[in-house]
C-alpha cells in the first residue's frame, strides 16, 4: 500500500556542489525519516538557501523521500557575491558560494555599478573600471533582478566590485556579503550618530570620577564596554563595582541608529577588522570608556563575603573617568612580579591582587554548584605589517582574563535576579539541558577513552531517560582529565554534545553557567541584547512602565539570537579561509597532529602547531584495505590491523588544498606515525 504523505511540505533547500540537494522541513513530517532528497534536476529549480514547497514523488524502503520543487516561497539570494567571467555567450557572475549552481547572467549596460565607467571603490580605494572586459576575473557583488524559472539563468546587475581575488581585504568583503552581514549604516543613522555632543551630562548620577576605575582589554580592542574597581570593606568582604558603558542614553528605542542596531544584533569580527552594531561615533567615541575621559555608564554595584556569595547589592546611572587603559597582557605581567610595571603602575598594583583574590573567589564559588569551565584553545592569527597573514598560534589565556570573566559573570548574574525580581520583562541568556541523544553519543565516544560521565546504572540496558545530566557531571569530568593526553579531543566532545546557547524572553536558566537565573548585561556596544536589559533596568530606576511587551521581546531574542549564529558562522568561515591559504604554500610538508573524529570515509586530523584541520581519506592509508568499524568508531586494516582513533597522534603529509571548499586534504606518514593509546 503507498504510504501517505502531505501534498506540499515546506523547508530550506540546501544545494551541494555536485548538484543535488536536499530540502529541510520547516516542521517534522510525520512517516519521513531525515530530509527530502532533491535530484539535480530538481534541485535546478531553486537556489541554495531558498524557501520553498516541495512535493515528494517517491519513499524509499528506508523511510527516505525524493522530491521535486513545487514553488519558491521565498528566494534566499536576491545579490550574490562571484567571480565576473566574460565568455562567448555574454556576461556572467560565477557565484562564490559553491553551493549557488547557478550563474548570474549580466544583460549589457548592466556590468558595472549605475552602468557606467568608474571610479569605484575596489578593496577600500578607487579604482577606474572603463569598460567590462577590465572586470575579468575580478570578485563584484551583483543584484539579482530576475530568478531562475524553468531551470533557466538568474539574470542580474554588478552593483558593487570588490576588487582581485588576491587584494588585501577581498576575503572579508566577500564574507559580510555572502553572509548579508549589513555594513552601511544608512544615511539617517549616521546623522543621528554625528550629531550627539562629545561632551557628558553628568547631572543626576552617582559621580565615581574619584575612583582609580580600569577598563582590562585586549591589545587590540578599540570599544570598551566595561570597567571595574574592588576594594576591600572594613568588615572583610570586598566591594566589587562593575560599570557599563551606558549605551541606552544615547540610543532612545525607535531611533535610527536603534533600528540598525536591532537588525545588525551584533557587532562581526574578523580577525583584521569588525564590522559594528553601532556607528563609530558611539563605538569607539562617546560610549566607549577611554581613558582620562569622563563617560556615562550604568553600575552594578556589589558586596561580595569571602565564600563567593553576593551580601548586598545596588544598581545606578553613574559617571566615570577612566584612570587607565589596561591590557591583558599588562595586568597578568604585573600580578607576576614584573618590576617595570608594577613601577610604572604602582597606584593600581594593590587593586589588582584584590581582584585576582575575588576572582578566584568566585570562580571557586561557581566550581562548588557545578558550572562547567572549558577551557578550549582559540586560534591566533598572526599579520605582517603589511596585512599578510604569518602565522597561527594559540589564543594567550592568563589571570588577566580570569579577573574580567568572573567579575562579567557575577554583574550578569546579579542584573538577571534583580530585574526578575521587579518583573518588568527582559531577554534573557539561556543555556538549555544537552539533548540525552547527545548525551549517550558522548558516553559511547568517551567509553573508548575509558571515561564517563557517570550518569547511568551499570548492569542493566540504559535508555535515554537514564541520560539525564547536570552541569556537574561535565565539570567531574573535565577535572579528571585535566592535563590528560586526551583532554583536548574530550573536551571537543563534550562541547558537541551541549546544545547552543540563545536568547530568550522566558527564562529556563543557564546549564553550562548552573545559573537558574542570567542575561547579558555588560557588552551593550557589541551586543543588542545588552541594550535591552539597559532599557528594563533603566526602566526600574525611573519607575516606568517595561519598555517591551512579551512579544517584542520574544521578537528581539529570536533575531539576537539568528543575527549571533550568522555572525559566529561568518568569523569561523572567514578563520577557515584565511587557514587554507595560509597552508596553500605548504603542499608537501609533514605535520604531527590529533585525529579529532572518524568516520566511515576516513578520519579529521587537527595540526598541533596551527590550529588547522583537515581530513584523511580512508581510501588514502597505504599499505592495507581498511574499513570503519561501528561499533568501536575506528578504522581498522584487514590484514595488519593497525588502528585510526580519535586522541591517535598520527604525522600527516599536506596533500591537498581546495580553495573553493574551504578544506584540507591529508595522507598518513606510516613510517612516522606515533603510536596512540589504542
Amino acid at each position: 500500500m503507498a504510504r501517505a504523505a502531505p501534498k506540499l511540505i515546506t523547508g530550506r533547500v540546501r544545494v551541494h556542489r555536485d548538484g543535488f540537494g536536499f530540502l529541510i522541513p520547516d516542521h517534522p513530517v510525520a512517516g519521513l525519516e531525515g530530509d527530502i532528497f532533491l535530484p539535480p534536476d530538481a534541485a535546478a529549480k531553486a537556489m541554495h538557501g531558498d524557501h520553498a514547497a516541495v512535493k515528494i514523488v517517491r519513499f524509499g524502503r528506508d523511510g527516505r523521500a525524493e522530491g521535486e520543487i513545487a514553488r519558491i516561497l521565498e528566494h534566499a539570494n536576491t545579490a550574490v557575491v562571484g567571480t565576473f567571467r566574460l565568455k562567448r555567450k555574454g556576461m556572467w557572475v560565477e557565484p562564490h558560494d559553491a553551493r549557488i549552481q547557478q550563474w548570474i547572467r549580466i544583460p549589457d549596460g548592466l556590468a558595472t555599478p549605475k552602468g557606467a565607467a568608474g571610479p569605484y571603490r575596489i578593496a577600500a580605494r578607487p579604482v577606474e573600471v572603463s569598460s567590462p572586459e577590465e572586470l575579468e576575473g575580478m570578485i563584484v557583488h551583483a543584484e539579482v533582478i530576475e530568478f531562475p524559472k524553468h531551470g533557466s539563468a538568474p539574470v542580474g546587475r554588478v552593483v558593487e566590485i570588490l576588487g582581485h581575488p588576491d587584494d588585501f581585504g577581498v576575503d572579508v568583503e566577500i564574507t559580510i556579503r555572502k553572509f548579508r552581514i549589513p555594513h552601511r549604516f544608512p544615511p539617517e543613522a549616521l546623522d543621528q550618530a554625528q550629531s550627539i555632543p562629545l561632551t557628558v551630562d553628568a547631572a543626576g548620577r552617582r559621580d565615581f570620577r574619584g575612583l582609580d576605575i580600569v577598563t582590562i582589554d585586549g591589545e587590540t580592542a578599540r570599544d570598551f564596554d566595561d570597567a571595574v574597581w574592588v576594594e576591600r570593606l572594613p568588615n572583610g568582604n570586598f566591594a566589587l563595582q562593575v560599570h557599563i558603558a551606558d549605551v541606552s542614553h544615547y540610543v532612545r528605542p525607535g531611533s535610527p541608529i536603534d533600528r540598525e542596531a536591532a537588525l545588525r544584533g551584533t557587532s562581526v569580527y574578523f580577525p583584521d577588522r569588525a564590522v559594528p552594531m553601532l556607528p563609530l561615533e558611539l563605538s569607539t567615541e562617546i560610549c566607549s570608556l577611554k581613558p582620562k575621559a569622563d563617560r556615562l555608564v550604568l553600575s552594578a554595584l556589589l558586596e561580595i563575603d569571602h565564600g563567593g556569595d553576593i551580601v548586598s547589592q545596588e544598581f545606578c546611572r553613574g559617571v566615570i573617568h577612566s584612570a587607565e587603559r589596561m591590557t591583558y597582557t599588562s595586568v597578568h605581567a604585573i600580578l607576576e612580579g614584573d618590576t617595570s610595571l608594577r613601577h610604572r603602575y604602582a597606584p593600581l598594583v594593590t587593586r589588582f591582587e584584590l581582584m585576582r583574590e575575588l576572582a578566584l573567589i568566585l570562580n571557586r564559588k561557581r566550581t562548588r554548584r557545578g558550572s562547567i569551565d572549558f577551557d578550549m584553545p582559540e586560534p591566533l592569527i598572526e599579520f605582517d605589517e603589511t596585512g599578510e597573514m604569518t602565522g597561527l598560534r594559540r589564543a594567550p589565556r592568563n589571570i588577566a582574563h580570569r579577573i574580567i570573566e568572573e567579575f562579567m559573570l557575577a554583574a550578569n548574574e546579579a542584573v538577571a535576579r534583580h530585574i526578575t525580581g521587579a518583573g518588568p520583562g527582559m531577554v534573557y541568556r539561556i543555556h538549555e539541558e544537552p539533548d540525552p541523544k547527545k548525551v549517550i553519543e558522548f558516553e559511547e565516544l568517551a567509553a573508548q577513552f575509558g571515561v564517563t560521565l557517570g550518569i547511568a546504572s551499570k548492569g542493566r540496558r540504559r535508555t535515554p531517560a537514564d541520560f539525564r545530566v547536570t552541569p556537574r557531571h561535565y565539570q567531574r569530568l573535565i577535572s579528571k582529565i585535566e592535563g590528560s593526553p586526551s583532554e583536548r579531543i574530550l573536551s571537543y566532545l563534550m562541547l558537541r554534545s551541549l546544545r547552543q546557547a540563545r536568547y530568550s524572553a522566558e527564562n529556563v536558566g543557564h546549564f553550562a553557567l548552573a545559573s537558574d537565573c542570567y542575561c547579558h548585561f555588560t557588552s551593550p556596544i557589541r551586543r543588542y541584547p545588552d541594550l535591552l536589559v539597559h532599557r528594563a533596568l533603566a526602566a526600574i530606576f525611573d519607575g516606568a512602565p517595561p519598555p517591551y511587551t512579551p512579544g517584542e521581546l520574544a521578537r528581539h531574542a529570536e533575531q539576537s539570537s539568528v543575527t549571533e549564529r550568522t555572525a559566529a558562522e561568518a568569523e569561523r568561515e572567514l578563520v577557515e579561509w584565511k587557514k587554507v591559504k595560509f597552508m596553500a604554500g605548504r603542499v608537501g610538508d609533514e605535520f604531527p597532529g590529533v585525529i579529532l573524529s572518524v568516520t566511515k570515509y576516513g578520519f579529521f586530523v587537527e595540526l598541533e602547531e596551527f590550529f588547522v584541520e583537515g581530513l584523511v581519506p580512508i581510501d588514502t592509508l597505504p599499505g592495507d584495505r581498511c574499513g570503519y568499524h561501528e561499533n568501536s568508531r575506528r578504522i581498522v586494516g584487514a590484514r595488519t590491523r593497525r588502528q585510526f582513533a580519535a586522541g591517535d597522534r598520527v604525522t600527516v603529509r599536506l596533500d591537498k588544498v581546495d580553495g573553493v571548499e574551504k578544506k584540507l586534504q591529508f595522507s598518513v606518514v606510516m613510517e612516522e606515525r606515533k603510536k596512540g593509546k589504542h
